[in-house]
């Protein structure tokens, strides 16, 4: 990081440091909207809603935006029989003592847990914590901080008691399990996000419960959270399909047989439709085998409803790196209807992020080699960009808007690896109030996002096509049943034009440590299916961008890095 970087990244923090208690004290506070109106049967929140307002529980801090925290505590409070809770990470000890209050009554509780983060930070040694890669770490640290009531830097038993949600859990005696359960070392990821209350009541979020998904975090005083949203849908039918869901990754629960199913073991199930009320929902749960067609995957559903589109589309993206997506957006778009586009910032400019694809720029990773079948437009748009975020925060969002009446949202980032092999949930909804709650926090994003090409991305899109030629690739689409069962569904291309004759480049045979599947990645040497796992769950929280980073994650050592040197890239 510059010298320069750095004062700018210090002036701007010492500005909204400045401005916030000026806003605090009245002093140039914008005009709040007013809120929307919400649907009988789903509602919306996000934890940066401009309508809305709350005192943040931990820190005591008064910040715009919806509680999601208390939307939950608030659901499983009405429990009278069963509470089913599957979500990748759960620390945020509100939600562990509405759960606890609810067992105590009778109500029936079970917990589904990944199993990166199914173990009690507080039961960390220091010797542990200090071996856990840099983003464990600052997870730890943050957990820390989160439980220290007095501030000591120490934890007593009654704090931890208090605060770790997990050991609250454990306590309780409350059942939980996580993807290990089916006797392997888990599924890709388990990175559901939803609970169901009495076979009835819905959340379905994509946000995970803690402090840094949903309120902010300890270590940056400024961050208010990353930008999440959330359902609560009351509806019989379409929660019988999520309990089928929770039922087959529970089995027999703990201590039971090994009869869990996570991952591709589950069964697949198309895409199911139900009426609530006058709203039309659809819902899918991945992954789905390479056996199946792409159009019938969780982002084939995403692909049919984007191309649907007539007016608009709208998108807010944690990771855009599906090739099928993207070709299928082109069309729309030149047909008429504006797409509008906003990724993740860490996400955004990488060599296979689909948003430098809208914006007509092709990049090439370490290795001088481009995306398999990468299409960049032909005609690109500059509506796509990256929001400004506070410090600390992320854009977490995996939704989009179609014509202003139909959301897509859910768990599933629109990426390869989420669509065939995490578990996850894609919500299509047709219902013009619960699109107007999305379409507003686009909105808010949007209007002070920095749109188009970076020019240092320009630049190094121009070297990498002076330096790295693209290898030949045919514009031809292939059918879908014609394609082998390990290939991607379609991915056109375009073959450049050569001033001189191109020396012919070999193969290269490298994984993408981004992008690669757990069987890819237990394909290379030394790394197993547990190894495999942690590479896929570090690269959920930040992009591998050199062989420093791979070295932070648990099991990787100077000796493994050798091995893999020559075989991975990012």
């Amino acid at each position: 990081m510059s010298l320069r970087f750095t004062l700018l990244r210090c002036y701007a923090v010492l500005l909204l440091a400045f401005a916030l208690p000026a806003c605090q004290r009245g002093q140039s506070q914008p005009v709040r909207p007013a809120p929307l109106p919400q649907d009988e049967h789903i509602q919306v929140y996000t934890n940066h809603n401009p309508a809305t307002s709350y005192t943040e529980p931990y820190r005591q801090q008064i910040r715009d935006g919806d509680d999601l925290e208390q939307v939950i505590v608030d659901a499983i409070a009405t429990a009278r029989s069963t509470v089913d809770v599957a979500v990748q990470e759960l620390r945020l000890p509100r939600i562990a003592e509405a759960l606890i209050e609810r067992h105590r009554a009778g109500v029936k509780v079970r917990v589904i847990l990944e199993n990166t983060y199914s173990r009690p930070f507080s039961s960390f040694s220091t010797e542990e914590a200090a071996q856990l890669p840099e983003r464990e770490q600052n997870r730890y640290k943050e957990a820390r901080l989160l439980m220290d009531l007095d501030g000591d830097g120490q934890l007593s038993q009654t704090e931890i008691n208090q605060r770790d949600a997990l050991v609250m859990l454990d306590r309780a005696g409350i059942p939980r399990i996580d993807d290990t359960a089916d006797g392997s070392a888990g599924s890709n990821l388990m990175h559901h996000k939803f609970i169901v209350v009495d076979h009835r009541l819905m959340i379905v979020t994509s946000a995970n419960f803690t402090t840094s998904d949903v309120h902010g975090d300890f270590k940056v005083p400024a961050s208010r959270g990353n930008a999440n949203n959330l359902l609560r849908i009351d509806s019989l039918e379409l929660a019988s399909l999520f309990t089928q869901e929770f039922n087959f990754m529970w089995g027999d629960g703990p201590g039971g047989k090994k009869d869990s199913k996570f991952g591709i073991q589950k069964p697949f199930r198309p895409a199911r439709s139900v009426a609530i009320g006058a709203t039309q929902v659809t819902v899918q749960f991945s992954p789905s085998a390479r056996t199946i067609l792409w159009d019938r995957s969780s982002n084939g559903l995403i692909g049919k409803t984007l191309s649907t589109a007539s007016q608009s589309i709208e998108m807010a993206l944690f990771v855009f790196s599906d090739q099928n997506l993207v070709n299928l957006l082109e069309p729309v778009q030149q047909k008429g209807a504006q797409v509008r586009a906003l990724i993740e910032p860490g996400f955004a400019y990488r060599s296979y992020s689909e948003a430098l694809d809208m914006m007509g720029v092709a990049l090439a990773d370490e290795t001088c080699k481009y995306e398999s079948g990468n299409r960049p437009w032909q005609n690109p748009i500059t509506t796509v960009g990256v929001p400004r975020l506070l410090p600390g925060d992320l854009l977490h969002h995996k939704f989009g808007i179609v014509d202003r009446q139909t959301v897509i949202t859910g768990s599933q980032n629109w990426t390869d690896a989420a669509n065939l092999g995490n578990d996850e949930t894609v919500l299509v909804l047709r219902n013009e109030v619960v699109a107007a709650h999305y379409l507003r926090e686009f909105d808010r994003l949007y209007t002070s996002a920095i749109l188009g090409v970076p020019p240092a991305i320009r630049k190094k899109a121009e070297v990498h096509s002076k330096q790295c030629p693209p290898p030949p690739i045919s514009l031809t689409r292939t059918p879908l049943a014609r394609i082998p069962d390990n290939a991607r569904s379609w991915k056109p291309s375009i073959r450049l034009k050569q001033s001189t004759p191109v020396k012919p480049q070999p193969v290269d045979q490298r994984v993408n440590l981004n992008t690669a599947s757990q069987s890819e990645l237990e394909a290379l040497p030394g790394v197993g299916p547990g190894l495999a796992k942690r590479i896929i769950a570090a690269r959920q929280q930040k992009p591998f961008r050199s062989l420093k980073d791979l070295d932070q994650v648990s099991g990787v050592g100077p000796k493994l890095l050798r091995k893999l040197e020559a075989h991975v890239t990012w």
